[in-house]
């Protein structure tokens, strides 16, 4: 009973983002308004489980909802606004990360041949992780399937367009996102 109850609610929710969607394209300013604070919180969560930093995942998401405004009179799907969103989120995020990695390579290279600098403390995984810590310990790649198909309840075809990968590779990196939970939660790390 309580699944159909959730079935529904998620189809009413669709259909309201659907109907904002039509709305603000009218030119509906409210509606669009509506469909901002509906889906801002998804989206920086979205970006900060990419980016693993809360003001990063809030910046990207700004840069990414500038994005949204500019090509939502060009969106012909109505219902593919979820994996359209998402993966302009998602993009705005990999550039994020992509000068992060590059900033740390150029720092790596300056303190090369420093004194030995104080480094963060290894992190072990026990067998007492809950999930979130387990979430934590996925690649940003996991992290974002598993998010977007448990949490956000994106299909295997939604999150692809996301994430702009092939349905397959959704696929197995949830496959392997669950192993690997299952091997964290447990205690074997190194299998």
């Amino acid at each position: 009973m309580m699944n159909d109850r959730q079935s529904l609610g998620r189809a009413r929710t669709r259909l309201e983002d659907e109907y904002l969607v039509l709305a603000a394209q009218a030119g509906d300013r409210n509606a669009f308004a509506l469909l901002v604070r509906r889906w801002h919180p998804k989206l920086v969560a979205h970006a900060w489980r990419l980016t693993g930093d809360r003001e990063a995942a809030t910046d990207t998401t700004q840069a990414a909802w500038v994005e949204i405004v500019r090509g939502l009179p060009h969106l012909r799907d109505e219902k593919a606004f979820p994996a359209w969103a998402y993966r302009i989120a998602t993009r705005r995020a990999a550039r994020f990360v992509g000068s992060a990695i590059a900033s740390r390579k150029l720092a790596l290279e300056l303190a090369r041949g420093q004194p030995n600098e104080t480094e963060a403390p290894a992190s072990g995984i026990g067998s007492e992780y809950d999930l979130k810590r387990g979430l934590a310990a996925l690649s940003a790649a996991h992290r974002a399937v598993v998010a977007l198909h448990y949490h956000d309840d994106l299909s295997v075809a939604e999150i692809a367009v996301a994430l702009d990968i092939p349905a397959g590779t959704v696929k197995t990196r949830l496959m392997h996102a669950r192993v690997r939970l299952r091997q964290l939660l447990e205690g074997h790390e190194d299998e």
